[in-house]
């Protein structure tokens, strides 16, 4: 699934949770991760993030002792 950051910790997550997709909120403060909410549309996204703009997707590389196998 997706996976976006953005400023002040904020992660947000494309999950499916009981059968429908929703958005999940975490915000990372001292070292500790707090589930802000899961919403079913961006603008309930919004009210944590200013501008969508300063969102950046998180994309998962594989390692090179993975490709090389």
């Amino acid at each position: 699934m997706a996976v976006w950051r953005g400023p002040r910790g904020i992660e947000i997550e494309v999950i499916v949770l009981n059968a429908y997709q929703r958005f999940k909120v975490t915000q990372t403060t001292n070292g500790r991760r707090y589930l802000l909410g899961y919403y079913g549309t961006l603008a309930g996204v919004l009210r944590h993030v200013g501008d969508f703009a300063d969102l950046v997707e998180v994309i998962d590389f594989p390692s090179e002792r993975q490709a090389a196998s």
